[in-house]
């Protein structure tokens, strides 16, 4: 069995790979968007929305093997667990490691009023802008990038299309930084109060915006503004070679 450092580095290397090939299709997904290739940039919201659930997923492990983050028995539970429900578990150890709360509810009064809402917005934005991306890799990994089915394969997960639906490059890009600053957030929850207090409102503040430009930045605005810069590149393009 490998020491807990050796895993820490394993999961560190890992995230950078998976880091690599995200950057890698969300330039060709650009690139795309930018000549309007209209079956292509499709297949690249189902390749990001994949590889965005798989490095999600190696981006939690890399955050439970934080040196003195989390303990042996806490990582334990984290890892009996999945998908969403792991990410929540994580949170809310977090919350309790940090608020010193090992079994009460996590409400107040043993939890202040002011991280008791620090706690909820976490959970929310979990179980909203970032539930798709957690639960879907599975779905997309056996193929099923039309039509999600349920559990019993015998009919359509209607949620999870619906949510597959929603997704363009754009609001993954967003869930991507969402979901880097989150963790951010329960990293500097577990390992360090005094920087959690200290880099608080900062990390909100990015938090708040990348939720609001989730919501309400326009994708076709987007796109158009892709699509306007590289008409123009190729038009300076023809000039100079014509010139």
């Amino acid at each position: 069995m490998k020491s807990t450092e050796k895993l820490y580095e394993f999961h560190v290397a890992n995230l950078r790979s998976v880091s690599d090939g995200l950057d890698h299709v969300f330039r060709s997904a650009r690139n795309a968007i930018a000549k309007r290739d209209t079956r292509v940039i499709s297949t690249h919201v189902r390749l990001l929305s994949f590889l965005l659930g798989a490095w999600s997923e190696v981006r939690l492990f890399k955050l439970s093997y934080e040196p003195n983050a989390f303990s042996p028995a806490e990582r334990v539970r984290i890892l009996e667990v999945t998908a969403l429900d792991r990410w929540l578990l994580v949170v809310q150890i977090a919350f309790r490691r940090h608020y010193g709360i090992p079994r009460a509810p996590l409400r107040p009064p043993r939890l202040p009023s002011t991280a008791y809402l620090r706690l909820t917005t976490l959970e929310q934005t979990l179980r909203n802008e970032l539930r798709a991306i957690i639960t879907m890799r599975n779905k997309l990994a056996h193929g099923q990038w039309k039509y999600p089915l349920n559990e019993e394969m015998d009919d359509v997960a209607q949620e999870q299309m619906d949510d597959l639906r929603k997704e363009n490059v754009l609001s993954l890009v967003q869930k991507r930084k969402l979901l880097d600053i989150l963790c951010r957030v329960v990293h500097d929850l577990a390992v360090s109060r005094p920087t959690f207090e200290r880099d608080w409102d900062t990390h909100f503040r990015h938090f708040e915006q990348t939720r609001t430009n989730i919501e309400r930045k326009s994708y076709n605005k987007w796109e158009a503004q892709i699509h306007d810069k590289y008409r123009r590149g190729r038009r300076k393009l023809l000039c100079v070679r014509d010139g």
